[in-house]
């Protein structure tokens, strides 16, 4: 499986598509809705073809990656980050449509926590998780709010 740093702000799957003197693709609108990233910003892109572990960035074209279909089978989206009944410390770092606080954790991972407050480290409990979001509750609030 391929190694993603931290420092990655979205991960997400798309299809490249073709219009015979470019190439596009679509941007999921959950990652503009969870401050992944910003319309109109620019962003370096990295490029993991599905099943294959080879990255590429931005600048370089499909053309030119390794053939190494053969070597690794195809994998399918990576694992949530974190676990039911976890219990960690997160940041949170805005406020959602819902007045519930948002942390992101390892890869961007989006975690909601009811009642939470941006700059607040609570200690949280995941109650529920999905392939994208989890969903937390504050079982330890932050000790500087108390």
């Amino acid at each position: 499986m391929v190694d993603i740093p931290d420092t990655i702000r979205s991960v997400f799957t798309a299809t490249i598509e073709s219009d015979d003197e470019s190439y596009t693709f679509e941007v999921p609108a959950s990652e503009v809705r969870h401050d992944a990233i910003q319309p109109g910003e620019t962003y370096r892109i990295a490029v993991l073809e599905a099943g294959h572990t080879t990255a590429r960035s931005d600048t370089q074209s499909a053309d030119r990656l390794p053939d190494t279909s053969s070597t690794i089978p195809e994998q399918g989206p990576p694992e949530p980050p974190v676990e039911e009944d976890e219990i960690r410390e997160v940041t949170i770092e805005t406020i959602g449509d819902q007045g519930d606080g948002i942390a992101k954790v390892d890869r961007g991972y989006v975690v909601i926590v009811p009642e939470a407050q941006p700059g607040e480290t609570p200690t949280v409990e995941i109650e529920q998780v999905q392939q994208n979001v989890a969903f937390a509750s504050i079982v330890e609030p932050d000790p500087r709010t108390v």
